[in-house]
């Protein structure tokens, strides 16, 4: 989905520098952030029994964002090949 966000110039420079030293879009860097930021919030919430079994919340989000960052740079390499 998209959407429009207003944020400080002086943060917006830092992501974007954040971004760029890391070799990644400022959309990745937000998402994760914003990700990190909503799984630190619920962190006090009861997992549910079932998911101990698959290495519960903590191990799945962290998961998510490792296989997130590998789909992310195929498909920067991909974009990158489209422009040349």
């Amino acid at each position: 989905m998209k959407t429009t966000l207003d944020i400080p110039d002086s943060l917006f420079r830092l992501a974007k520098a954040t971004a760029a030293q890391e070799g990644r879009s400022l959309k990745s860097l937000v998402e994760e952030a914003l990700q990190d930021k909503l799984a630190a919030d619920h962190a006090g919430e009861p997992e549910a029994a079932w998911m101990k079994g698959f290495g519960g919340m903590a191990h799945r989000r962290r998961e998510n964002r490792r296989i997130q960052k590998q789909v992310d740079a195929e498909f920067g390499q991909i974009e990158a090949e489209d422009l040349a």
